[in-house]
């Protein structure tokens, strides 16, 4: 029986500068930088490394109306180095700041969730049908103009949900769904199409894989329901570093790609942004093969065990490759145990990569889970430094999810599903959370990861107690 059947979903075509997207377009790269966007020669110094790396697109952060209009000089310094890559502006919390930002970024970035709703303070409102309504309207009120200023400059949007930023007004009628990260979504997209504005591309991300794949199925079937066809970026945010970083992006993003949807992706790293362009490149160049050999795994489950045997001798591949065939299966709940087989490694150490993928697809739990953020220039810590030392420190302990995360964005809500979380909170200042509660704030950087420990410490002593 021949299950290999692999086709790429249809979406409509979105200018993005000289580099278009969607359509019949090659699925696209893309990073973000993580220095500040107020340093013109950093930035642009950093985006070329992510362009000479295979970046197609960069992105950078523009938390006020300062870094929006520095995005200028950042274009122009690019422009006479030869460098033509679209600027990609990155908007939370500051409607006025992606007016300002479409003037100069060749694509905006909002997040519904903190675009006209205030950010999230995990409050549960109840809404009548008719205060429901009116917030909608005032959502339709600010975002007009904006897309307004968009059509008179050609500039495209990104409407960027987080799992991590929902708003309080979603997810009091929602609750922390994907039903109701699509409706944060369809809210501004139904908008979107009224005003008849058509370069518009659509993320949906979450840290939890399970969480991202039945996310962005349900928004293509609802697009599909209401006749949409919009481009989709793909990504694991808080992915992390290292092997479980790739693993999870893999598990996540390779899911979809080998359904064929996605057009671009971005693995999110706690790494340097140009090293993320390899991996993305990775995964886009072996979407056949393992949408084949996810089809041969899934005809050939037997006793709630899937086995996949591939041939590769570079470790890194095979680690991607092995996780984005198989796991749509595991998130899909068709099995739970993974054996892998490949010539040339040994059986302990594809064990372990078994295990890695399993827990990215939230099927078996077997080491610390890290929930990090890649960076970008909102961070005012040293993320890859304290993400080395709080593993160091906690690697040990097999159960807990700790969440270091850069800034506020999407810090509470990504840590919902943490233990414990780490969260830049000013210059220099970091806040610990329990779940989603600050139990200290504002501590020095240089003080805080000790008093994360102190925190694990003293709450597994009362539990013992």
């Amino acid at each position: 029986m021949n299950l290999f059947n692999y086709s790429r979903r249809k979406s409509s075509e979105v200018r993005i500068g000289g580099t278009p997207l969607g359509g019949s377009n090659p699925i696209r790269l893309q990073s973000m930088t993580n220095t500040s966007t107020l340093d013109t020669q950093a930035c642009i110094e950093q985006a070329k490394r992510i362009v000479d790396a295979g970046g197609e697109y960069v992105r950078l952060t523009t938390q006020g109306i300062r870094e929006a209009e520095n995005l200028k000089n950042i274009s122009e310094g690019l422009r006479q180095d030869g460098y033509n890559v679209p600027l990609v502006a990155d908007v939370h919390f500051n409607a006025a700041v992606a007016d300002v930002a479409a003037l100069y970024a060749d694509k905006v970035r909002v997040n519904p969730g903190n675009y006209v709703d205030p950010g999230r303070k995990f409050l549960h409102i109840e809404y009548t049908d008719e205060e429901y309504a009116a917030e909608l309207q005032k959502i339709e009120e600010r975002f007009v103009p904006f897309l307004n200023i968009c059509k008179e400059h050609h500039r495209a949007i990104r409407i960027g949900v987080n799992h991590g930023s929902l708003s309080d007004r979603i997810m009091s009628r929602y609750g922390d769904t994907p039903e109701g990260m699509v409706e944060s979504c369809m809210e501004f997209l139904r908008i979107c199409v009224k005003e008849k504005f058509s370069d518009v591309v659509i993320s949906i991300k979450a840290s939890n894989t399970v969480v991202m794949v039945r996310t962005v199925r349900l928004l293509v079937a609802q697009m599909d329901k209401e006749g949409m066809a919009f481009p989709l970026h793909l990504g694991v945010t808080e992915a992390g570093e290292g092997e479980d970083g790739r693993i999870k992006s893999a598990v996540g993003i390779g899911a979809l790609l080998c359904e064929g949807i996605g057009d671009t992706i971005r693995v999110s790293l706690s790494e340097a942004p140009e090293r993320e362009i390899p991996v993305a490149r990775r995964l886009v160049d072996s979407i056949e093969e393992c949408a084949k050999l996810r089809h041969e795994a899934k005809a050939a489950i037997a006793d709630d065990t899937v086995t996949i045997e591939l041939h590769e001798t570079d470790w890194e591949l095979l680690q991607l490759k092995a996780a984005m065939a198989v796991g749509a299966l595991f998130i899909d709940g068709l099995a739970h145990q993974l054996v892998i087989k490949n010539d040339g490694f040994n059986e302990e150490k594809l064990t372990d990569l078994a295990d890695s993928i399993l827990q990215a697809a939230r099927v078996k739990f077997t080491k610390t889970e890290y929930i990090s953020c890649p960076g970008c220039g909102r961070t005012l810590y040293d993320l890859e430094s304290t993400i080395a030392r709080i593993k160091a420190a906690t690697s040990h302990l097999k159960s807990l999810k700790i969440a270091i995360m850069g800034c506020i964005v999407n810090g509470p809500g990504e840590m919902a599903d943490a233990d414990y979380g780490y969260v830049g909170a000013g210059v220099g200042k970091v806040s610990l959370y329990r779940k989603k509660e600050c139990v200290e704030k504002n501590i020095p950087a240089e003080e805080a990861v000790d008093h994360l420990l102190k925190l694990i410490e003293d709450d597994k002593k009362s539990l013992e107690s």
